[in-house]
């Protein structure tokens, strides 16, 4: 047997599910008992909340070649959605409020999604746009989303899953992990299937897709559905597991791009690039801000840390996108398979 095929059978002995299952153990069984407050209160939830995020822009990007960029109005009408159907419906479990925030973002997904029937690239990015400015206005122009609050502002309710209450930053952030579980499974469970294949003959041509029988229309469709379903339900965590109190200005077009900048750096048409993704843009931040005042002192106020971000943050898209189109995923499977070649004796000639 060659060398690089006993290299290769090496790395595929270890199965796909003990990395997930790994990192389960230690988010479940490690975390809660090691972490302080910031960390789950300024690292974890916020991670969380963006890798579904993530994870619902990659089914409609990454998988079914659909670009958007009202990213963050789906998001809001999850929050916004949750926070009236626990407000109004009186006894309705708020994990039910949840799900159904899902929904209405998929409506209102599927309703932006129609213009993909006609457009294509660019024109559908910009058409998809209209969403987030639609739905900013309307959550700022009517009070009856937001209670008549005059600010806009709404406030979390208690997070209550069958009778359990998650209470203080480690209840906020299992509750946000047992979601983010949940709806992740479910993702990669859909690209493995027929339909996930339908996403992938969509991307990749159009013509092609129509003629071995894809049902092109249905297919983008429901994936702005999807996409949106699990966006809406990580706009609802963002706002009560995390921020615990958000206004309609919390979902602008930054938070858009945002997203969208998640996975490209993770790597598209990978659910794990969604998590490397919001990994990076949630430390990068902290470690920029740290370094920045050890550097330059008091010089460096949050106006300075702001632009900063945003200049190396741009200059590490265009990197990525030279040197590594495929993201961090790629770039850590390679570098995975580089250390157990290393471990792997030599073969006989």
């Amino acid at each position: 047997m060659a060398a690089d095929d006993i290299q290769t059978s090496s790395v595929r002995r270890i199965p796909a599910w003990v990395a997930p299952i790994g990192v389960l153990v230690v988010a479940y069984g490690v975390a809660p008992f090691v972490g302080g407050s910031y960390l789950f209160e300024a690292v974890l939830t916020p991670f969380l909340a963006l890798s579904l995020a993530g994870v619902g822009l990659n089914l409609l990007t990454g998988y079914a070649g659909q670009l958007s960029l009202g990213t963050a109005a789906f998001m809001a009408v999850g929050a916004f959605a949750a926070y009236n159907f626990n407000l109004r419906v009186s006894g309705l479990p708020l994990i039910v409020s949840i799900i159904l925030s899902g929904f209405s973002a998929s409506a209102i997904g599927i309703a932006f999604g129609l213009p993909s029937l006609r457009l294509r690239g660019f024109y559908l990015a910009v058409s998809t746009l209209a969403a987030q400015f639609f739905v900013q206005w309307a959550l700022t122009k009517f009070g009856w989303f937001s209670n008549n609050n005059p600010s806009g502002v709404i406030d979390a309710p208690a997070l209550t899953i069958f009778g359990v209450a998650f209470d203080g930053p480690v209840g906020r952030y299992l509750f946000a992990l047992t979601i983010v579980t949940a709806l992740t499974g479910l993702a990669y469970r859909l690209v493995n299937t027929q339909t996930g294949h339908n996403f992938i003959a969509v991307r990749d041509n159009e013509l092609a897709a129509k003629v071995i029988g894809v049902p092109v229309l249905r297919t983008k469709l429901l994936a702005f559905g999807v996409s949106s379903f699990v966006i809406g339900v990580a706009g609802a965590l963002w706002a009560f597991a995390y921020l615990r109190t958000v206004e309609p200005a919390g979902f602008n077009l930054d938070r858009s791009f945002e997203i969208l900048f998640i996975i490209i750096i993770g790597g598209l048409a990978t659910i794990r690039g969604a998590f490397f993704g919001a990994a990076l843009i949630v430390v990068f931040p902290l470690i920029l801000s740290r370094l920045g005042s050890f550097l330059l002192g008091g010089l460096f106020d949050s106006g300075v840390l702001d632009m900063s971000q945003r200049i190396v943050l741009g200059a590490l898209i265009i990197g990525f996108l030279i040197t590594e189109p495929d993201g961090l995923v790629a770039l850590s499977d390679r570098l995975t398979k580089r250390r157990l070649r290393s471990r792997q004796p030599a073969a006989n000639p």
